[in-house]
């Protein structure tokens, strides 16, 4: 590809950009999304072998059918073309930039805790799964499974795979999902639900319409930790409206998914994630 057709491909994507900035906050989650359709789940989160030991689980519930075991193939796959969304509307985002101080970094300690916390009391699938199942709308929790795939298990014996897996899905866990959902929910969604010109709308100033779904999508979102999603997206749009400050959140994100995702190593919760 010559300089100039590259030049040419550049301005007619940022012209886009600019006609039409919803797409900047929209693609990356997009994408993520969208592959991440084609990652496969367990039939069951544990499987106990016959000395207690975890087994390898091998039943995969992709609607391609994907084996189980291609979950670090597919996981990575979403990474690289989230990473390439992210480089294609980066510079969109430069003006909602501003330096990260300690406020975010500690909502988003706490916040850690919580979201664990009310994990852990499974009140999904205690208290909520039996109601929707006597509605006959019970799959709307079985869409929340996570893949729960556990290296140490699954990739028993190679420790190079293990390293590779756990780095890559650190930077989604740690990184790029922080990112991408902040950019999504209060870049655009509760800045459009607000106001027709979102994107002069003030990251942090919310009315009644927009703090409703600034907690209500990503409880939609997350519907096998919908109680978790409840409070600690309340919890940072609370820090949003103080700080004013995206990237305080994204900090928080960021805060919170190390927090969980070292917890999740550390005591072997891999159906968190």
């Amino acid at each position: 590809m010559t300089k100039s057709i590259r030049k040419k491909l550049l301005e007619k994507w940022q012209e886009i950009l600019s006609i039409h900035r919803w797409v900047a906050y929209v693609l990356p989650i997009a994408v993520f999304l969208i592959v991440g359709g084609l990652e496969p789940t367990p039939s069951e989160l544990q499987v106990v072998g016959s000395e207690g030991e975890n087994t390898a689980l091998t039943s995969s519930t992709s609607w391609f059918g994907v084996p189980y075991i291609a979950y670090p193939w597919i996981y990575s796959a979403k990474i690289l073309v989230t990473l390439f969304a992210l480089r294609l509307v980066w510079p969109a985002y430069k003006p909602l930039r501003k330096s990260i101080g300690w406020k975010g970094l500690a909502v988003g300690a706490i916040g850690g805790i919580v979201w664990i916390s009310l994990c852990s009391l499974n009140w999904e699938q205690e208290i909520l799964f039996p109601f929707l199942k006597s509605w006959k709308v019970d799959g709307l929790i079985g869409a929340g499974t996570r893949s729960a795939f556990n290296p140490f298990v699954e990739l028993q014996g190679h420790p190079i795979g293990i390293a590779a897996y756990l780095l890559v899905r650190g930077l989604g866990l740690i990184l790029i999902v922080p990112i991408i959902e902040e950019h999504f929910l209060r870049g655009f969604v509760m800045r459009y639900v607000a106001t027709d010109k979102w994107w002069k709308y003030p990251i942090g100033q919310v009315t009644i319409a927009s703090a409703i779904v600034g907690t209500l999508l990503p409880m939609l979102m997350h519907p096998g930790e919908i109680f978790a999603a409840a409070v600690w997206f309340s919890l940072i749009s609370l820090l949003a409206f103080h700080t004013k400050n995206l990237w305080e959140c994204i900090a928080a994100h960021c805060a919170t998914n190390f927090i969980l995702g070292a917890y999740v190593v550390l005591y072997g919760a891999w159906r968190l994630v």
